[in-house]
């Protein structure tokens, strides 16, 4: 019998858990019950209290955008205009990557951390550079060893955006954005670069939205946000359905004790609802 929404998604209803903002995304739950999320547009990074309110706990972010955890517990964020990973600790924002062969980073989106201490991250909006500014030759995605050191895993991309992995870490899901709307998959080798990399899912749609945030639950189903909503797909690829919104999501996270609630960050808004399956957790999440 096929699986259903209505088999995934335990709440009636979104909930709107803060509002007021111009592009939200990036969020990221913490086990003390807090949210973190940005407003790309205003270049802020927010917190969502367990009383339900919100305060700015950085500004002139750099347009930050992605954030994930490290091994370590630390929130490690993608800073688009700034063209650099960096690290949060305290008050405190170290650079973690803002180079790849010497080479400055384009538009670093989104960053997802592995349990091997390693981090992978999308590197799109070349084209959204000044010209003289432009060191790579091509959109790709990325990733920093353990070590430090930065590396390519995709060389070339159309615009990556949203990526994450199987629950076991075999598999790496990246969207592309524009200008077809796909997800592709990786298998992902020993030695943590990537192979045979295939079209996983159709993504096309009339409604507003692209292929963006992503996210996987402990079956192997892949959620990610894009045109209507956010679109759930069988490990296999094959779509069970769209979930709707009040506002179209640019990206999701887990969070919650058992990890089955769902927050999207969906333009003005962030929403939540309750899945009755957990999600993947980000090392130390």
């Amino acid at each position: 019998m096929a699986t259903t929404l209505s088999d995934i998604v335990e709440s009636s209803e979104p909930t709107k858990v803060a509002s007021g903002f111009v592009f939200t995304e990036g969020p990221l739950w913490h086990s003390d019950g807090t949210l973190t999320f940005v407003d790309i547009r205003r270049s802020q990074i927010i917190r969502l209290g367990t009383d339900g309110k919100t305060e700015i706990i950085r500004e002139s972010s750099g347009e930050s955008n992605g954030m994930t955890f490290d091994k370590q517990g630390r929130v490690v964020i993608c800073e688009m205009v700034n063209r650099r990973l960096t690290r949060m600790e305290n008050n405190t924002y170290t650079v973690v990557a803002d180079k790849v062969d010497g080479k400055r980073l384009n538009r670093p989106n989104d960053v997802i951390g592995k349990s091997d201490g390693s981090l992978y991250f999308t590197n799109p909006g070349r084209e959204r550079l000044e010209p003289a500014d432009v060191d790579l030759d091509t959109n790709n995605v990325l990733r920093v060893k353990p070590d430090g050191t930065v590396d390519v895993i995709i060389p070339q991309f159309d615009y990556p955006n949203g990526l994450a992995f199987s629950p076991d870490e075999k598999i790496l899901y990246v969207a592309n954005t524009r200008p077809d709307k796909f997800i592709m998959a990786y298998d992902v080798n020993a030695d943590g670069t990537v192979s045979n990399g295939r079209h996983f899912a159709d993504m096309s749609s009339e409604e507003a939205g692209v292929p963006d945030g992503m996210k996987v639950d402990v079956e192997g189903r892949v959620y990610c946000t894009g045109p209507g909503g956010c679109w759930v797909f069988e490990p296999s690829g094959e779509l069970i359905g769209i979930i709707k919104l009040p506002e179209y999501p640019a990206n999701c996270g887990w969070g919650g004790p058992d990890n089955k609630t769902m927050y999207f960050t969906a333009n003005t808004s962030v929403f939540s609802m309750r899945m009755k399956t957990a999600g993947t957790k980000i090392p130390k999440a």
